[in-house]
């Protein structure tokens, strides 16, 4: 398999060339384009249960297509329903929790399930649960706008906005916390960040869908 980030970091897609016989799973909607004689098939990943969780919990699609090339090879195109940013994960026997959202894509070999977040998640407007990415292969993710990545060493700290938040290496120590009093939560825009702690890698994108709604919602005609 081989991927390309096009028309970063503003409208990104992935280009996706498929090697004879190679599959790739995506999320339900994220198609653009196929080539000629690539075959699409769309179920629920993991059965029931896990669809259900990752769809209901997750804020991911109840189904998701896997992507097949013919004999001679193919290619798909694949895109976010944001604006922003692609990032291409490279997971080599590890993994990543993903927060609700920016999970776009991976090869078959990469295993997507959700993980309890902590009952400490229970404020966050991303819910209580993170896709957990793990295993061997690539893992394409999205942002609302661009992405910045962070290279923590051991015991070094950065605290994020959580609705900033696109992925960490599971494993890496957090702690979800509240800014402030009850008054900057409901008024500042801010409200609840999360302290992250080293050794590790996290992805955070340069915009928010929360702050953009707060800013939109009171500009709508109301009846």
């Amino acid at each position: 398999m081989e991927t390309k980030i096009l028309y970063k970091p503003s409208y990104s897609m992935a280009n996706v060339k498929l090697a004879p016989g190679e599959e790739i799973q995506a999320e339900s909607g994220a198609m653009v384009s196929m080539g000629d004689g690539v075959s699409i098939e769309t179920k629920m990943k993991g059965g029931l249960f896990k669809s259900l969780a990752r769809s209901v919990l997750g804020g991911e699609s109840f189904f998701m297509n896997t992507f097949k090339a013919p004999d001679k090879g193919g290619e798909v195109n694949l895109s976010p329903a944001l604006p922003g940013d692609m990032f291409i994960v490279n997971l080599n026997n590890q993994s990543m929790l993903v927060q609700s959202g920016s999970y776009v894509a991976s090869e078959m070999s990469v295993n997507i399930d959700t993980k309890w977040g902590g009952a400490k998640t229970f404020f966050a407007s991303e819910g209580l649960i993170l896709l957990k990415a793990s295993g061997t292969g690539t893992l394409l993710l999205s942002s609302y706008g661009a992405i910045h990545e962070v290279n923590l060493d051991a015991g070094e700290k950065i605290t994020v906005d959580t609705g900033h938040f696109v992925a960490f290496d599971e494993g890496i120590g957090f702690n979800i916390r509240r800014v402030g009093g009850l008054k900057s939560t409901f008024f500042s825009g801010e409200g609840l960040v999360v302290d992250i702690t080293g050794p590790g890698r996290i992805l955070i994108q340069s915009r928010s869908t929360d702050a953009f709604l707060s800013w939109l919602i009171p500009k709508l005609p109301k009846k």
